[in-house]
């Protein structure tokens, strides 16, 4: 929710009337937290990563089959979960904000269980299903089809992990907006596609990629879930993370901190999206207060 300029202002002088001695102290608690917890990890995983220069650190990456695939391997589970996130997330948020039935409460808060479930949980629970020994083990195994320490187990943890953040995102903003400009687009028409692809995307389509990326940082990152489901296959169902963690087992340090700060510049640019994403949406939330307001 953006403020306006009067709120703006309003708090501004509340921040100023606030005692010196409380600012300072508070403002260098942000600082000391911020640059402990996360300023300077980033520094020594990226000073680790190229203490022997630029070359050793593409050699650490490209030259050990194993590192290659799990690059490849991440890139391939990532989108796949975010693709599925985002039909599940649109579905979820139109169905619980345009209609009323009976469990649409119990459905909302279900929403939040990958949130409140721990990662390992998760990858448990999908073991104890489509494993081998598992409740689906037996029928999969007659139709040769293997999910646990195989890519599809990757992706179904890391969809599950990484549930909430589409529909979460496009929740709120559908209730916001309303159901006028469907209903209107209706009365003139409209078949539920054209409503959905000319009058709803576009008005939602900023938080679906607020949404979406915040899914692929999630995604990218799994460790606990993707870690019980794979097996530590190297070669096979190692992503990133887990590379990492097997790296460092190793006392490879090198190759740990060369795949760990892929991960990191990975990160980074999905923080530098969303950010200029914000700018862009502000950009254009500026834009048209001042063509409907325009000074005389």
């Amino acid at each position: 929710m953006h403020l306006n300029s009067q709120q703006t202002r309003r708090a501004g002088r509340m921040v100023a009337n606030e005692p010196l001695w409380l600012r300072v102290i508070l403002i260098s608690l942000a600082l000391v937290t911020t640059t402990v917890l996360i300023i300077l990890p980033l520094v020594y995983v990226f000073v680790q990563a190229f203490a022997d220069g630029p070359r050793a650190w593409c050699v650490q990456l490209l030259d050990d089959p194993d590192t290659r695939h799990s690059v490849f391997l991440t890139l391939t589970v990532a989108p796949l979960s975010v693709v599925m996130n985002t039909l599940f997330g649109i579905a979820a948020a139109w169905t619980l904000t345009k209609f009323r039935f009976f469990g649409r409460t119990l459905l909302m808060t279900l929403l939040d269980l990958p949130f409140a479930v721990s990662p390992v949980v998760a990858g448990l629970m999908f073991v104890l299903l489509f494993g081998m020994q598992g409740y689906f083990g037996p029928a999969l195994r007659e139709w040769n089809i293997r999910v646990i320490f195989a890519w599809p187990g990757l992706v179904l943890a890391t969809t599950f992990v990484t549930l909430p953040f589409v529909a979460r995102e496009l929740i709120p903003l559908m209730q916001a907006l309303g159901s006028d400009e469907e209903l209107a687009a209706v009365s003139l028409g409209a078949s539920p596609w054209q409503m959905f692809w000319r009058v709803t995307l576009p008005n939602i389509k900023w938080g679906l990629l607020f949404g979406i990326i915040q899914c692929n940082a999630r995604a990218i990152g799994e460790f606990g879930a993707v870690k019980v489901v794979s097996g530590g296959i190297s070669g096979e169902t190692d992503t990133m993370p887990l590379r990492v963690e097997k790296l460092f087992q190793e006392y490879n340090n090198p190759g740990s901190y060369a795949v760990a700060s892929v991960l990191t510049l990975m990160a980074l640019a999905t923080l530098g999206a969303r950010i200029l994403l914000e700018r862009w949406v502000e950009y254009q939330i500026a834009s048209m207060s001042t063509e409907q307001d325009p000074k005389p």
